[in-house]
């Protein structure tokens, strides 16, 4: 079976062979595998899709491959800080693990911290030919064989809070909401424009979303998200749906956000992303939801993926597959990149299960 006829049969909800799989890495994992693997070609990973040849995915036996336009962009860039072309600030924080040393990238400067900033602010160019020249190039050489996903993540929320700071950002909302709005203006407009002209370019599915769920409840009010966010989710998936009604959108927050599913369904979301196991009652989710929504991820970076045993990993696949995945409706994978301390042997027992394991039926 072709990688995107398995990707199509799971969300229609149908039964394909086995189940799907899409896994990313951070660029220290993505190393540590290339080595294992033997694989000499690609030395740079975009985890969020784009800049190399798809060389590990495609190793893997994954059926998704991601293209990235827009500020996620911006992470895991090769300087130790930098300034990206938003003129958000970054540095690098080194961490430590029996397998190595990673870093990850974090926010220092935030250029419309100051009220009147924004006056005088102009965001990049999201028409720029140049930024989708790695999806044109995805789509002409891999689009026959396999899913190809356009990835516009940090869509609204995230990119605005980076600009403006992340505590400023939540007392907006209160304090000062008409600001709040133009600030969610800027990201929204310019990944709308580049979900949409990867939409017209062709691509299977869009990824859009932001976190705006904890480990135990919401980062804001459900309230809070449909004043500002909810419109603004509503018209993007209407406007990429009005461009193709068969492509499909994705929507991404990591921890709880229960409250606001019903909300992403009534507006004409396709697949949830990452079904953060640690957070969400994945049974009741499938009862609950399973008619309307697919999920995509659910494997456990938190415990499972980096401190449990292969028989563990193995087990949570197979549990996966007959909750989530009843009657069809899921695509496997870890609910983030893949990070330097999980163990090689765990990271093959989840990759060989799903790719080994036939699809149950019923």
């Amino acid at each position: 079976m072709k990688h995107r006829d398995r990707v199509q049969l799971a969300l229609n909800h149908e039964i394909p062979d086995r189940c799907p799989l899409q896994v990313s890495f951070t660029p220290e994992f993505a190393a540590r595998l290339r080595a294992e693997m033997k694989l000499a070609g690609d030395k740079l990973h975009n985890p969020h899709g784009g800049g190399n040849t798809y060389e590990l995915e495609r190793a893997l036996g994954e059926d998704l491959l991601l293209t990235s336009v827009g500020w996620a962009n911006s992470y895991y860039q090769d300087a130790w800080e930098y300034t990206d072309e938003w003129g958000i600030g970054w540095k690098s924080a080194e961490y430590e693990t029996r397998f190595g040393k990673g870093r990850y990238t974090e926010m220092s400067r935030f250029p419309l911290a100051a009220d009147d900033a924004i006056d005088h602010y102009v965001a990049p160019d999201p028409t720029r030919p140049e930024l989708y020249e790695d999806a044109a190039w995805v789509l002409k050489t891999f689009q026959e064989e396999y899913w190809i996903v356009g990835v516009t993540v940090t869509t609204i929320f995230e990119t605005a809070w980076a600009l403006r700071g992340y505590e400023q950002m939540l007392a907006d909302f209160l304090l000062d909401p008409e600001l709040a709005e133009r600030l969610l203006d800027i990201p929204y407009h310019y990944h709308l424009t580049a979900a949409k002209q990867l939409t017209q370019m062709g691509v299977d599915m869009i990824w859009i979303g932001d976190d705006v769920g904890a480990q135990r409840s919401m980062l804001i009010s459900p309230t809070t998200w449909r004043k500002f966010f909810k419109p603004r989710v509503a018209t993007f998936i209407a406007e990429l749906k009005a461009i193709n009604p068969q492509v499909k959108v994705a929507y991404h927050s990591d921890g709880v956000i229960d409250p606001i599913i019903p909300d992403l369904i009534e507006i004409g979301l396709d697949v949830l992303n990452p079904i953060q196991p640690a957070c969400m009652d994945l049974a009741q989710l499938k009862q609950k939801y399973g008619r309307n929504l697919c999920f995509w991820g659910s494997m456990d970076v938190q415990h499972t993926l980096p401190f449990g045993s292969p028989a563990d990993v193995r087990a949570e696949v197979l549990s996966r597959l007959e909750t989530l995945g009843k009657g069809g409706g899921l695509i496997l994978g870890p609910t983030h990149h893949v990070q330097l301390d999980t163990p090689l042997e765990n990271f093959w027992a989840m990759i060989d299960t799903i790719t080994q394991t036939p699809y149950p039926q019923g």
